[in-house]
């Protein structure tokens, strides 16, 4: 598959910037990822990914890392980070950002064990499906050292749903409404359709008692949002 958002990524790092990635989604949206927000400083991150940040320890893995805005702040700090993720044109990125350590492979082909794993920008859609959830928690799972922690975020998009008279909420039978396909255009390129998960903090916490994880609730964004902590 065609790297778009790779190579949107080394666009901006190498000053090639001259517009932002479209994301179409089945839920009718159609959205723009502005490329400077992904370059974003500690400064300028929701409180709810500082709050991770601040919450990362010993040996950190940064799943999906994009353009490695999180990874870099920790390298800052002194704390030993690898940044992973499947897009060749992100790893450059994080590179030339001067990231040292870098992994370009996808989650599933990785087996060292970590720490810390952080999966932020809504870490849960890389599970894709919910009836996946059980094996992206237990490849997790079987990534931590002793006494390690998964930090990821999430989103439950129930607003995203009309509501009706009495306060329910009219919802597709089909699927779990957190199940969503997305599709991303830069500059004349288009990906392919590929699935992502919002998944409610609730179900996300029934998953991971139910794969052999303890899950706690760090922290409530003001949209809907949580930061999660499973160990």
């Amino acid at each position: 598959m065609n790297d778009i958002y790779g190579n949107a990524l080394l666009d901006y790092q190498q000053n090639n910037y001259t517009e932002d990635i479209i994301t179409f989604s089945s839920l009718d949206e159609e959205d723009v990822l502005p490329l400077p927000y992904l370059f974003r400083s500690f400064n300028e991150m929701p409180i709810l990914e500082q709050k991770a940040l601040k919450l990362c320890k010993g040996n950190i893995l940064d799943i999906g890392a994009g353009a490695g805005s999180h990874s870099l702040w920790l390298q800052q700090q002194n704390k030993k980070v690898t940044v992973l993720d499947t897009s060749k044109g992100a790893i450059e990125t994080c590179k030339l950002r001067g990231i040292k350590n870098t992994i370009n492979e996808s989650l599933y082909e990785h087996h060292k064990k970590y720490d810390t794993l952080l999966l932020l920008m809504n870490g849960t859609g890389l599970a894709g499906t919910l009836a996946n959830i059980g094996n992206f928690l237990t490849h997790l799972k079987n990534m931590l050292s002793t006494g390690g922690q998964i930090l990821i975020d999430s989103s439950d998009i129930i607003y995203m749903f009309e509501s009706d008279d009495d306060g329910g909420y009219w919802i597709p039978d089909n699927n779990y409404y957190g199940e969503v396909t997305f599709t991303m255009k830069y500059k004349k390129e288009k990906t392919s359709e590929f699935p992502w998960l919002y998944i409610d903090y609730n179900t996300l916490q029934r998953a991971a008692l139910a794969n052999g994880l303890q899950c706690e609730l760090i922290f409530e964004g003001e949209h809907y949002d949580y930061l999660a902590r499973l160990s």
